[in-house]
C-alpha cells in the first residue's frame, strides 16, 4: 500500500467520493491516493444540471449504493453546505476545503449535525498546518503568556494595546473561487490561524470593510476578555493585487522593563520570479490528521476543529 512521504501509513483502505476535480480537488484527490485511499466516484462539471448544480437524485441513488468511507468536497463554496448536508446526513464522513459553509448559521449547522450523528467534519484550512505559523505560533504565544504575566504581577506598566498583530494575504487576480467574496475566499484561513490562539469567546469584531467588488477587505478584532485582553488583531486581505504575501506581523508596545518590538514572519517562500511558493507540508499534514481522525485518533481534537472552523465563517460573515 503507497503511503505519505515520511513513512506513515494507513491501517484500513478506504472508499471515498469526491465533489470538485478542480485545483484543489485534484490536489486532495492525489494526496489521498498515495495514502491508499480509492475513490469510486467523481463528481464534476460533467454532472451538472443546467442550473449548475449537481442532480441531487444521482447522488443520491450513488451515495446509497456504494459503501462510502469518506466525502472530499472541493466544489465550490456556494456548494459546500449541500454536498456536506447530504453526506452527514447519511453518517458519511466529510473532509471539505474552506469555507466550511457561506454563512454562519449554516456552518453551526453542519458542525451540529456531525456531532449528532457521531461522523467526523474536517475542514481543509492548510494554514493552520503551516509548519512555518506553527513554528511563530509556539514561540509568539510563549511570549504573550510572559508579558501579560508580568502586567498582572505589576513587574511592567499596563498599556491599553500592548500587543497588535497583523494578517496580510495579498495575490494577483485569480477566476477560482469568485463565486464568495474575499473574506470568505481568503480572511477565513487568517481567521482560523487567531482561532487557533484565542477563544471565539474572548473576541470582538470592531470593524469591518468590504470592497464593491468583493475582492479588498480589512478586519479588526479586539480580545476583549479573558487572559490576553487588550490584544488587537488587524486583518487584510486582497485578491487583485500585484503583490504575491501571507505575512504575520507582531507590535509589542513598550514596557518598563520590556522594550518595544516589531517583527513580521513569512507564512511562505517565495521564488526567484516572487511567486509564493506552496508549501506541500501544509497539505499533507491536513491529510495526516483527517485520516488520523478517520481511524479513531484524536477524536476532541477534530470537534473543536471543526467548530473553529464554523466560528471563522461566523467571523468572516459579521455585518
Amino acid at each position: 500500500m503507497n503511503g505519505f512521504r515520511g513513512g506513515w501509513y494507513m491501517n484500513e483502505r478506504y472508499n471515498a467520493v469526491l465533489f470538485g476535480n478542480g485545483t484543489m480537488g485534484n490536489r486532495h484527490r492525489i494526496f489521498f491516493e498515495q495514502a491508499g485511499v480509492q475513490f469510486l466516484k467523481i463528481f464534476d462539471l460533467a454532472d451538472l444540471n443546467q442550473d449548475g448544480a449537481l442532480r441531487e437524485s444521482e447522488v443520491n441513488e450513488f451515495l446509497t449504493r456504494d459503501k462510502i468511507d469518506f466525502a472530499v468536497i472541493a466544489s465550490p463554496a456556494s456548494t459546500h453546505y449541500q454536498y456536506a448536508n447530504l453526506c452527514l446526513e447519511r453518517k458519511i464522513p466529510v473532509f471539505v476545503e474552506k469555507p466550511l459553509a457561506t454563512s454562519g448559521n449554516c456552518a453551526q449547522a453542519l458542525v451540529d449535525l456531525a456531532d449528532h450523528n457521531g461522523v467526523t467534519l474536517f475542514v481543509a484550512q492548510s494554514e493552520c498546518f503551516n509548519p512555518v505559523f506553527l513554528n511563530f505560533r509556539k514561540h509568539f504565544m510563549a511570549e504573550l503568556k510572559s508579558l501579560y504575566e508580568k502586567v498582572r504581577n505589576g513587574a511592567a506598566d499596563s498599556v491599553e494595546t500592548p500587543v497588535r498583530l497583523e494578517f496580510r494575504r495579498e495575490h494577483r487576480y485569480s477566476e477560482r473561487c469568485r463565486d464568495v467574496n474575499v473574506a470568505l475566499d481568503l480572511m477565513v484561513h487568517d481567521l482560523s490561524l487567531c482561532l487557533s490562539m484565542f477563544r471565539y469567546e474572548d473576541l470582538k469584531v470592531s470593524d469591518l470593510t468590504l470592497s464593491n467588488n468583493g475582492d479588498r477587505a480589512q478586519m479588526q478584532i479586539d480580545v476583549v476578555k479573558g487572559e490576553f485582553m487588550g490584544t488587537s488583531l488587524n486583518f487584510i486581505v486582497d485578491r487583485n493585487s500585484n503583490l504575491d504575501m501571507r505575512t504575520v506581523s507582531v507590535s509589542f508596545a513598550h514596557f518598563a522593563g520590556c522594550p518595544a518590538c516589531d517583527y513580521s514572519v513569512s507564512l511562505a517562500p517565495h521564488d526567484e520570479n516572487g511567486e509564493v511558493i506552496h508549501i506541500s507540508d501544509s497539505l499533507e499534514n491536513e491529510h495526516k490528521f483527517f485520516l488520523k481522525l478517520m481511524a479513531g485518533a484524536c477524536t476532541d481534537w477534530g470537534r473543536r476543529a471543526a467548530q473553529s472552523a464554523a466560528n471563522a465563517v461566523k467571523l468572516a460573515t459579521i455585518q
